[in-house]
């Protein structure tokens, strides 16, 4: 299974991006480019997130099982001088939420992340064989 998108949406994703359903908080951001790798051992994310911090980042995972990735980038407005106006200002505030679903597969507990260089990376560790036989249990039948 794949790493894939849930919404919750009644109409399709185009409609939401005509209109705004939000009512008045206007979409500033769109989600950042993702790239996802799949090996024996893991599922890799790496989304573009440039200038961002950990602070910026918040990662968990909900009650369904889906992956939730959330930032809000806020530009700080500093004091200036009194004789001093801005003639033109262009840096806004942004945000986005990313919703994935996980696979079975994933070990939830073994999930990592960390921010560095532009790239927030999340590591997705993948249950061993072995680890799902523990992970059944025969129910007796009385």
């Amino acid at each position: 299974m794949l790493l894939t998108k849930r919404t919750q949406d009644f109409f399709p994703t185009l409609f939401n991006d005509l209109f705004d359903w939000n009512y008045g908080t206007a979409k500033i951001a769109n989600a950042p480019q993702m790239n996802i790798i799949e090996n024996d051992d893991e599922f890799k994310m790496e989304l573009s997130v440039p200038g961002l911090t950990k602070e910026d980042l918040v990662i968990n995972v909900d009650e369904d099982k889906n992956l939730v990735i959330e930032m809000m980038k806020k530009n700080k407005v500093e004091e200036k001088d009194k004789n001093q106006r801005y003639l033109r200002r262009e840096f806004t505030s942004s945000q986005f939420k990313e919703i994935l679903a996980l696979p079975d597969s994933v070990n939830l507990e073994g999930i990592t992340a960390k921010v560095e260089n532009g790239v927030l990376e999340v590591v997705l560790p993948k249950i061993k064989p072995e680890e799902k036989a523990k992970m059944s249990k025969c129910i007796e039948i009385k």
